[in-house]
Protein backbone atom coordinates (compact mmCIF):
# COMPACT_ATOMS: atom_id res chain seq x y z
CA UNK A 1 0.00 0.00 0.00
CA UNK A 2 1.32 3.88 -0.98
CA UNK A 3 1.79 5.99 1.85
CA UNK A 4 -0.26 9.27 1.31
CA UNK A 5 2.35 11.84 -0.61
CA UNK A 6 3.32 14.81 1.21
CA UNK A 7 2.53 18.69 0.17
CA UNK A 8 4.59 21.19 1.99
CA UNK A 9 2.92 23.66 1.83
CA UNK A 10 4.37 27.51 1.72
CA UNK A 11 2.96 31.28 2.08
CA UNK A 12 5.09 32.18 -1.46
CA UNK A 13 6.96 35.19 -1.61
CA UNK A 14 8.31 37.56 -4.40
CA UNK A 15 11.74 37.06 -2.88
CA UNK A 16 13.56 34.31 -4.73
CA UNK A 17 15.67 33.35 -1.47
CA UNK A 18 12.04 32.82 -0.09
CA UNK A 19 11.40 29.88 -2.55
CA UNK A 20 14.90 28.49 -2.58
CA UNK A 21 14.79 28.17 1.40
CA UNK A 22 11.65 26.46 1.15
CA UNK A 23 12.92 23.66 -1.78
CA UNK A 24 16.46 23.58 0.40
CA UNK A 25 13.85 22.37 3.08
CA UNK A 26 11.75 20.12 1.30
CA UNK A 27 15.24 18.72 -0.02
CA UNK A 28 16.29 18.15 3.51
CA UNK A 29 12.85 16.11 4.65
CA UNK A 30 12.97 14.40 1.60
CA UNK A 31 17.17 13.02 2.56
CA UNK A 32 15.16 11.92 5.50
CA UNK A 33 12.56 9.92 4.21
CA UNK A 34 13.13 9.19 0.73
CA UNK A 35 11.07 6.89 1.08
CA UNK A 36 8.07 9.13 0.32
CA UNK A 37 6.44 11.41 -2.18
CA UNK A 38 7.48 14.79 -1.15
CA UNK A 39 6.24 18.06 -2.66
CA UNK A 40 6.71 21.78 -2.40
CA UNK A 41 3.59 23.89 -3.32
CA UNK A 42 2.92 27.61 -2.99
CA UNK A 43 -0.38 29.74 -1.58
CA UNK A 44 0.70 32.70 -3.86
CA UNK A 45 2.92 34.31 -5.44
CA UNK A 46 5.69 31.41 -6.17
CA UNK A 47 4.84 28.49 -8.38
CA UNK A 48 3.87 25.74 -8.52
CA UNK A 49 0.50 26.27 -6.89
CA UNK A 50 -1.11 24.11 -4.83
CA UNK A 51 -3.58 23.02 -7.60
CA UNK A 52 -0.96 22.24 -9.91
CA UNK A 53 0.92 19.88 -6.91
CA UNK A 54 -2.32 17.61 -6.24
CA UNK A 55 -3.05 17.65 -10.27
CA UNK A 56 0.67 15.75 -10.86
CA UNK A 57 -0.17 13.85 -7.39
CA UNK A 58 -3.43 12.51 -8.51
CA UNK A 59 -1.94 11.83 -11.81
CA UNK A 60 0.74 9.89 -10.61
CA UNK A 61 -1.99 7.73 -9.08
CA UNK A 62 -1.61 9.39 -5.33
CA UNK A 63 -5.39 8.91 -3.87
CA UNK A 64 -4.17 10.52 -0.15
CA UNK A 65 -2.64 13.53 0.44
CA UNK A 66 -1.23 14.99 3.42
CA UNK A 67 -0.87 19.08 3.49
CA UNK A 68 1.66 20.45 5.73
CA UNK A 69 1.71 23.97 6.41
CA UNK A 70 4.92 25.54 6.36
CA UNK A 71 3.71 28.29 8.94
CA UNK A 72 5.24 29.61 12.75
CA UNK A 73 1.24 30.28 13.80
CA UNK A 74 -2.40 29.58 13.53
CA UNK A 75 -3.22 33.02 11.82
CA UNK A 76 -5.25 33.96 8.69
CA UNK A 77 -3.37 31.81 6.33
CA UNK A 78 -3.84 28.65 8.72
CA UNK A 79 -7.55 29.34 9.49
CA UNK A 80 -8.86 30.73 5.91
CA UNK A 81 -6.28 29.79 3.06
CA UNK A 82 -5.26 26.62 3.81
CA UNK A 83 -9.19 24.94 4.06
CA UNK A 84 -9.94 26.84 1.19
CA UNK A 85 -7.42 25.27 -1.12
CA UNK A 86 -7.67 21.96 0.24
CA UNK A 87 -11.88 22.26 -0.12
CA UNK A 88 -11.42 23.33 -3.51
CA UNK A 89 -8.98 20.30 -4.67
CA UNK A 90 -11.63 18.10 -3.14
CA UNK A 91 -13.96 19.46 -5.66
CA UNK A 92 -12.19 19.35 -8.35
CA UNK A 93 -10.63 15.50 -7.38
CA UNK A 94 -13.55 13.51 -6.40
CA UNK A 95 -13.02 10.45 -4.12
CA UNK A 96 -9.41 11.94 -3.19
CA UNK A 97 -8.78 12.42 0.33
CA UNK A 98 -6.51 15.16 1.83
CA UNK A 99 -5.80 15.73 5.15
CA UNK A 100 -4.60 19.24 6.43
CA UNK A 101 -2.26 19.02 9.56
CA UNK A 102 -1.29 21.77 11.98
CA UNK A 103 0.98 24.54 11.22
CA UNK A 104 4.69 23.88 11.91
CA UNK A 105 4.07 25.82 14.77
CA UNK A 106 6.26 27.67 17.42
CA UNK A 107 7.75 23.96 19.09
CA UNK A 108 10.07 24.97 21.90
CA UNK A 109 12.58 22.64 19.86
CA UNK A 110 12.89 25.45 17.57
CA UNK A 111 14.46 27.44 20.38
CA UNK A 112 17.60 25.21 19.64
CA UNK A 113 17.52 26.21 16.06
CA UNK A 114 17.25 30.09 17.25
CA UNK A 115 20.37 29.37 19.70
CA UNK A 116 21.96 28.05 16.63
CA UNK A 117 21.22 31.07 14.36
CA UNK A 118 22.45 33.21 16.82
CA UNK A 119 25.43 31.63 17.64
CA UNK A 120 26.16 32.46 13.88
CA UNK A 121 25.59 35.74 13.90
CA UNK A 122 27.22 36.26 17.09
CA UNK A 123 30.79 35.59 15.64
CA UNK A 124 31.68 38.25 14.24
CA UNK A 125 30.03 40.56 16.85
CA UNK A 126 32.91 40.00 19.28
CA UNK A 127 30.65 40.31 22.55
CA UNK A 128 30.79 37.50 25.63
CA UNK A 129 27.36 38.46 27.30
CA UNK A 130 24.51 39.43 25.71
CA UNK A 131 22.39 41.97 28.08
CA UNK A 132 19.18 41.26 26.66
CA UNK A 133 17.94 39.44 23.56
CA UNK A 134 14.75 40.18 20.97
CA UNK A 135 12.55 37.73 19.41
CA UNK A 136 11.36 39.20 15.94
CA UNK A 137 8.45 37.12 14.28
CA UNK A 138 6.04 38.37 11.24
CA UNK A 139 3.29 39.75 13.48
CA UNK A 140 -0.75 39.06 13.05
CA UNK A 141 -3.88 40.80 13.31
CA UNK A 142 -4.64 37.42 15.32
CA UNK A 143 -3.43 38.29 19.11
CA UNK A 144 -3.44 34.73 19.74
CA UNK A 145 -0.42 34.45 17.20
CA UNK A 146 1.18 37.10 18.26
CA UNK A 147 0.47 35.49 22.01
CA UNK A 148 2.13 32.69 20.97
CA UNK A 149 5.42 34.06 19.86
CA UNK A 150 4.97 36.53 23.42
CA UNK A 151 5.32 32.75 25.30
CA UNK A 152 7.99 31.27 23.42
CA UNK A 153 10.13 34.43 23.90
CA UNK A 154 9.67 34.36 27.36
CA UNK A 155 10.31 30.75 27.46
CA UNK A 156 13.87 31.45 25.31
CA UNK A 157 14.23 33.98 28.04
CA UNK A 158 14.03 31.85 31.22
CA UNK A 159 16.32 29.33 29.73
CA UNK A 160 19.14 31.84 29.54
CA UNK A 161 18.37 33.98 32.23
CA UNK A 162 18.47 36.98 30.33
CA UNK A 163 15.66 39.34 29.38
CA UNK A 164 13.79 38.67 26.30
CA UNK A 165 11.08 41.03 24.27
CA UNK A 166 8.90 39.54 21.30
CA UNK A 167 8.79 42.10 18.58
CA UNK A 168 6.45 42.39 15.18
CA UNK A 169 7.11 43.49 11.65
CA UNK A 170 3.72 44.42 10.98
CA UNK A 171 0.60 44.24 12.61
CA UNK A 172 1.28 44.74 16.05
CA UNK A 173 3.76 46.45 18.33
CA UNK A 174 6.43 46.85 19.42
CA UNK A 175 8.29 46.57 16.22
CA UNK A 176 11.95 45.39 16.11
CA UNK A 177 13.62 49.00 16.36
CA UNK A 178 11.13 49.70 19.37
CA UNK A 179 11.85 46.76 21.57
CA UNK A 180 15.48 47.38 21.16
CA UNK A 181 15.61 51.00 21.72
CA UNK A 182 13.15 50.20 25.13
CA UNK A 183 16.23 47.90 26.27
CA UNK A 184 18.84 50.32 25.74
CA UNK A 185 16.97 53.33 27.13
CA UNK A 186 17.38 50.68 30.22
CA UNK A 187 21.39 51.20 29.93
CA UNK A 188 21.93 47.48 28.45
CA UNK A 189 23.74 47.76 25.39
CA UNK A 190 24.71 44.05 24.11
CA UNK A 191 21.00 43.39 22.69
CA UNK A 192 20.63 40.68 20.20
CA UNK A 193 17.37 39.97 17.83
CA UNK A 194 16.42 36.13 16.64
CA UNK A 195 14.99 36.23 13.62
CA UNK A 196 11.32 33.67 13.92
CA UNK A 197 11.25 33.44 10.19
CA UNK A 198 11.10 30.08 8.15
CA UNK A 199 12.43 31.86 5.41
CA UNK A 200 14.00 35.16 4.61
CA UNK A 201 12.35 38.38 2.85
CA UNK A 202 10.88 41.94 3.06
CA UNK A 203 9.65 42.08 6.36
CA UNK A 204 13.09 40.12 7.57
CA UNK A 205 14.96 42.59 5.99
CA UNK A 206 12.92 45.44 7.18
CA UNK A 207 12.79 43.72 11.16
CA UNK A 208 16.47 43.65 10.54
CA UNK A 209 17.35 47.22 9.51
CA UNK A 210 15.26 48.79 12.43
CA UNK A 211 17.58 46.32 14.78
CA UNK A 212 20.63 47.70 13.20
CA UNK A 213 19.08 50.99 13.26
CA UNK A 214 18.08 51.17 17.17
CA UNK A 215 21.49 49.62 18.37
CA UNK A 216 21.42 45.66 18.39
CA UNK A 217 24.56 44.05 17.65
CA UNK A 218 23.34 41.62 15.65
CA UNK A 219 20.46 39.60 14.00
CA UNK A 220 20.05 36.21 13.44
CA UNK A 221 19.11 34.28 10.12
CA UNK A 222 15.48 32.56 9.77
CA UNK A 223 15.14 29.12 10.85
CA UNK A 224 15.81 27.97 7.13
CA UNK A 225 16.13 24.93 5.73
CA UNK A 226 17.61 23.29 9.18
CA UNK A 227 17.14 19.28 9.85
CA UNK A 228 14.88 20.14 13.03
CA UNK A 229 12.74 21.83 10.98
CA UNK A 230 12.49 19.21 8.08
CA UNK A 231 11.69 16.59 11.23
CA UNK A 232 8.70 18.79 12.35
CA UNK A 233 7.30 18.32 8.99
CA UNK A 234 7.81 14.81 8.89
CA UNK A 235 5.99 14.39 12.55
CA UNK A 236 3.03 16.42 11.33
CA UNK A 237 2.84 14.42 8.32
CA UNK A 238 2.73 11.18 10.71
CA UNK A 239 -0.06 12.24 12.50
CA UNK A 240 -1.88 13.47 9.17
CA UNK A 241 -1.23 10.45 7.81
CA UNK A 242 -2.51 8.25 10.59
CA UNK A 243 -5.68 10.71 10.75
CA UNK A 244 -6.69 9.28 7.06
CA UNK A 245 -7.06 5.63 7.84
CA UNK A 246 -10.53 4.71 7.97
CA UNK A 247 -11.86 3.57 10.95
Amino acid sequence: MTAPALIALAHGSRDPRAAATVTALVDATKTLRPDLRIEKAFLDATRPGFQTVVDRLVKAGYDEIVVVPLLLTEAHHAQVDVPAVVAEALTRHPGLRIGATDVLGLEPRFLEVLDERMREALRSARVRELDALVLAAAGSSDHLANQAVARLARLWGTHHRLPVTAAYATSAPPATGEAVRAFRAEGRRHIAVASLFLAPGALVDRATELALEAGAIAVSEPLGAHPEVARTILARYAVGAVELVPV
